[in-house]
C-alpha cells in the first residue's frame, strides 16, 4: 500500500443546528400567527393561510438545506491513485480515480463567484468542490496542485 499523500474529505458549509433552526422557525411562526390574527380581526381573514403558508415555505427549505449540507467529495491521493469519491446528499456515490502523474488542475486565479476547480485528465473533466466558496475552492486548488507534485517527484520502487 502506498503512503497517502493527501486525505480531505471536502463537506458544504453546514447550516445552523437543527435546535436553533426550530428556534427560528418559532419565533417566526409567532410573528406571523400575530399578524394573521390581527388580519382576521380587521375582516381580512383570506390573509391567514398565505401567512401558515409562509411558515411551512420556511420550515421546507431549512429541511432542504440540512439535507443538501449531508453531501461530500473525498480525495485520496497516493503516488498512484487520485481517489475521488462524490456523495450526494441523496443517492449513490460516484468513485472516480486517476492516474496523478496525468491530472491538471485548473482555477481561475483570482476566483471569480463563477470559477470552478475542475480537474483535467486525458480529455476528460470533473468539477470538485462546486459547494464551497471561490477562495475556499482557490485556496484547496493551490494544496491539490502542491501534493499532485509531490506524488510527480517520488519515483515508485
Amino acid at each position: 500500500m502506498s503512503n497517502v499523500l493527501l486525505d480531505a474529505i471536502l463537506r458544504p458549509n453546514p447550516p445552523m443546528s437543527r435546535r436553533a433552526l426550530l428556534i427560528v422557525l418559532i419565533v417566526v411562526a409567532l410573528f406571523n400567527f400575530a399578524f394573521a390574527l390581527s388580519f382576521v380581526l380587521r375582516g381580512a381573514w383570506p390573509i391567514a393561510p398565505f401567512m401558515g403558508l409562509d411558515v411551512a415555505l420556511l420550515a421546507w427549505a431549512f429541511r432542504a438545506s440540512r439535507r443538501a449540507a449531508r453531501r461530500y467529495e473525498h480525495l485520496t491521493l497516493t503516488v498512484d491513485n487520485l481517489r475521488i469519491v462524490q456523495q450526494p446528499a441523496k443517492g449513490e456515490a460516484n468513485e472516480v480515480a486517476l492516474n496523478p502523474y496525468w491530472v491538471r488542475v485548473e482555477m481561475d486565479n483570482p476566483p471569480e463567484p463563477w470559477s470552478q476547480l475542475t480537474l483535467w485528465s486525458h480529455g476528460k473533466a470533473l468539477q470538485i468542490g462546486s459547494f464551497m466558496a471561490p477562495e475556499s475552492r482557490a485556496a484547496f486548488a493551490d494544496v491539490l496542485r502542491s501534493a499532485l507534485r509531490r506524488a510527480r517527484d517520488i519515483v515508485p520502487a
